[in-house]
């Protein structure tokens, strides 16, 4: 799709703006055609690519602004343009990195890198290497695709300055994405991403950047490394007992199907055979996403077939998990915050005896109180942090640190675990292997997993956990996303009855840093927030509601998402 060749172009300097009318102090601001215009000279392909392109609204949207940091890195549409995922603007942001780890690091810098099953990613990941390798640093390069989690591993592991993953996650088949680590195998947080972006802005000249096809700074991983992390991950493991327990795994096209199936290789497990290669087209699902309701239905249809009692899903990049539990003749899909609050009884259970004053849960504010109120009951310690893991990692660096606290778990509801500290990110190998021995577990009991999460809403109370996504593209979306916080930030109060607390996270809440985000507290525990994706043309609305019987949480879900549905659907 892309080519590899160097090009040259007109010096000019780009303007980081949205608003086309604000000022641009000493630079010199380009209209988004006129970075059309620009960038029809780069290549013959990228030239192709855009004299295609008839749509006015779409060549605004490729132009209007550039790629920016989230909560997940660097994440966009592949494609030709300032603000899409392609071979320059994965180059300006490698160049940008580079300079911004030599200004705070002497002597030598190693950086590792890995890829995901996405078109484009191992293409984008030897861009990567090739303008670090002309910098001078030492590249670490795995030869095949690998799990997020292998990559914040491999990173600490080598002892190097950064690491990049080029992953899009769960996102569909169009995306491809960016994500920056730090030496411990964290990804870049608040104040990392904000200078590595003004460096990255600084890259004013795209011929400036230098893009190189080999170079003897580039070392390839091999299955050394992916060998001890899968150590690191079965070091976690807490319960082998035998079981009968029957397993449908779905890799879902992406890099679980190795290292997953290496971790539950004791157990009865059944591979779906039509996801099971590496597919960045995804051709088998509508999205990747083992959130949506219809990922995991093929490999549902599989495990009807065979009587299984557990079926397991993972990303493309294999750093999040969804599952389905065999209850009678039918499947029930689990939300993540059911997983997780399954997954802290379970670990907790089974190392009670090792738990300290210093143990510690972390979830994200946006994640259900039901994992925390058992974490509390078993005595742990419980922290919040803003929504993105890179934020649960940063946490796991600081515990390190100071050694005050000892983490046994953090979580977040969009399907992300994390038991140990080998990796610094969510991990769906790690996460799988306990999902599938927690289910093992109540098997050997004579339970399913929902048997075994109606005991806990029988001991804690009943939890309704909801998300509603809704996508805005391009730029009239990502204005009107703006409008609806801002309604949301000064009306939202008077849409509801019974709200004790409006906490607005813009403002710096806790100590977190800021983030536009808004959460709304009912006197009885309930709960909604509402935020703008960070890497994808959504605003999210996260319900948490509890109450005596399951109908009744229902029912008032109804009617507060009803409200918010209208709202947003009409803006």
């Amino acid at each position: 799709m892309y080519t590899s060749a160097y090009f040259s172009c007109p010096p000019a300097v780009f303007c980081d703006i949205i608003n086309p009318k604000e000022n641009c102090e000493g630079k010199i601001f380009m209209t988004y055609k006129e970075k059309y215009n620009q960038w029809l000279t780069f290549d013959e392909e990228t030239r192709k690519e855009l004299e295609a392109v008839t749509d006015e609204k779409e060549i605004e949207d490729r132009f209007y602004k550039d790629l920016a940091f989230g909560t997940g890195g660097l994440r966009g549409i592949m494609g030709a343009g300032s603000n899409r995922m392609n071979k320059y603007t994965v180059g300006k942001a490698t160049y940008g990195l580079a300079k911004y780890l030599m200004s705070k690091n002497e002597g030598e810098i190693k950086v590792a890198l890995a890829y995901d099953s996405r078109n484009n990613s191992a293409y984008f990941a030897k861009v990567a290497a090739g303008i670090f390798a002309s910098c001078g640093f030492k590249v670490y390069l795995y030869e095949t695709l690998v799990p997020v989690p292998v990559l914040s591993f491999t990173t600490a592991y080598l002892g190097c300055t950064a690491g990049v993953m080029i992953t899009a996650s769960h996102n569909p088949k169009e995306y491809n994405g960016y994500k920056v680590y730090d030496s411990k195998g964290c990804q870049f947080c608040t104040e990392d991403a904000k200078n590595a972006i003004g460096f990255i802005n600084e890259i004013t000249d795209y011929s400036s950047i230098p893009f190189c096809d080999e170079s003897e700074n580039i070392t390839l991983i091999g299955e050394e490394v992916l060998e001890k992390f899968l150590e690191a991950v079965k070091s976690q493991s807490v319960y082998e007992e035998p079981s009968d327990i029957k397993i449908v795994y779905t890799p879902l096209h992406g890099t679980g199907n190795i290292p997953v199936r290496r971790m539950i290789d004791n157990l009865d497990v059944t591979v779906v055979k039509e996801q099971e290669m590496p597919d960045g087209n995804f051709s088998t699902v509508r999205s990747p996403n083992p959130e949506e309701k219809d990922a995991l239905d093929i490999a549902i249809e599989k495990a009807r077939e065979i009587g299984a009692d557990l079926v397991l899903g993972t990303d493309p990049d294999c750093d999040r998990v969804g599952i389905a539990v065999k209850n009678g003749d039918d499947y029930v899909l689990f939300t993540g915050n059911q997983t997780g609050a399954l997954l802290v009884n379970f670990i907790l259970t089974m190392k009670k005896a090792e738990l300290t004053e210093k143990s510690i849960l972390v979830k994200t504010i946006v994640t259900s109180e039901l994992g925390a109120n058992i974490g509390r009951a078993f005595g742990l310690q419980i922290e919040e942090t803003l929504t993105g893991f890179k934020y649960i990692g940063d946490k796991i660096n600081k515990y390190e640190e100071t050694g005050e606290q000892d983490f046994v778990i953090g979580y977040e509801e969009s399907y992300g675990y994390l038991v140990g500290t080998h990796a610094r990110d969510k991990d769906a190998v790690v996460s799988s292997m306990l999902i599938c021995q927690m289910a093992a577990w109540y098997k050997n009991q004579g339970k399913t997993l929902v048997d075994g999460l109606e005991d806990i809403y029988k001991e804690y109370g009943y939890y309704l956990d909801r998300l509603d996504s809704f996508t805005l593209k391009g730029k009239d979306g990502a204005e009107k996303i703006d409008g609806l916080m801002v309604y949301f930030r000064e009306k939202g109060e008077t849409l509801f009855e019974g709200i004790k607390e409006v906490i607005d996270f813009s403002k710096g809440i806790r100590d977190l840093p800021k983030e536009n985000v808004l959460k709304f507290l009912w006197n009885d525990g309930s709960w909604m927030a509402v935020r703008p994706s960070g890497t994808e043309p959504k605003i999210k609305v996260y319900y948490s509601v509890q109450d005596e019987s399951k109908e009744k949480a229902q029912e008032r879900f109804e009617e507060i998402s009803g409200v918010m549905r209208d709202k947003i659907n009409n803006a």
